[in-house]
């Protein structure tokens, strides 16, 4: 089986043509790819096929977690599966739309030299309803409430960008024992399906430095929805303007929430690392 090591900001995933190859059992073949040790080694491997009947896009991108459990949706690997149709010549477009499990996003591509070099993303509107992550929680939002995760209380806001969030602004992101804190929060019983955290600080307005637990990943360099989701909840905090730079451990994002549509923008690098055969 052919597939393609790809990663948006050190995000990396497996990607896999199902135009070619087939795939019987998607959850355990990520688990058995995504190991660092014993496979290639990523945060998860990426399917793209076409779109389903009646649906109105170009492609299908399905999504597995590095433990075999499926996800709504990924800005950073959306962004290279318009780099891997576009620059293995599946299309000559360069406004795309793929459908996820989080809906239909629209991707805009930029290329250098027949090359895909970035994508700027429509992530589509922010869901600020517990029950679109889901989240047991009451209310028509939760936006800067307190969630207490092993006797700790903390102050968050859940987004959904077709996927769940959970973001939480404190001091001191760096120094965080993310492998003993995330855990807390992707398995609180808030969220009956789960939930990616992000941890961020605003030093300014046009400046969020985050933080990420994915849920079923771990600890990743860079999620796209992630940085979405701490823009919005940036924005509702009063901490940050409607476009902003979110810096991640593999490098930065400008994300952008457009007042007009109530649409997220986000615009970032995608990059090949390597093709291989998977025996």
């Amino acid at each position: 089986m052919q597939f393609t090591k790809m990663h948006g900001l050190g995000n990396d995933y497996i990607y896999i043509s199902l135009f070619t190859e087939t795939v019987n059992d998607p959850a355990a073949l990520s688990r058995a790819m995504s190991d660092r040790h014993f496979g290639i080694g990523s945060d998860g491997i990426v399917l793209i096929g076409p779109a389903g009947h009646g649906v109105d896009a170009d492609f299908q991108m399905q999504i597995y977690n590095s433990d075999g459990s499926q996800a709504e949706m990924c800005g950073n690997a959306i962004r290279c599966v318009g780099k891997f149709v576009y620059d293995n010549a599946l299309t000559d477009k360069t406004t795309l739309k793929v459908e996820t499990l989080g809906g239909i996003k629209i991707l805009e591509l930029t290329v250098k030299d027949n090359k895909v070099a970035s994508v700027r993303v429509d992530m589509g509107e922010p869901g600020l309803k517990p029950e679109l992550l889901p989240m047991n929680a009451p209310g028509d939002s939760f936006i800067g409430q307190e969630i207490i995760a092993d006797g700790q209380s903390y102050t968050a806001t859940a987004v959904s960008m077709g996927n769940p969030h959970l973001v939480i602004p404190m001091q001191g992101v760096a120094e965080l024992n993310l492998p003993a804190l995330g855990p807390r929060f992707e398995h609180h019983p808030l969220f009956p399906r789960r939930t990616n955290t992000e941890f961020i600080e605003n030093p300014d307005m046009d400046n969020i430095i985050m933080r990420v637990w994915e849920r079923g990943a771990g600890e990743t360099l860079a999620c796209g929805t992630g940085a979405s989701a701490s823009l919005v909840a940036s924005v509702l905090a009063g901490k940050a303007n409607r476009k902003a730079t979110v810096h991640l451990l593999g490098g930065d994002l400008i994300v952008e929430w457009d007042e007009k549509t109530n649409h997220v923008f986000m615009d970032g690098p995608a990059t090949t690392v390597f093709t291989g055969t998977w025996e």
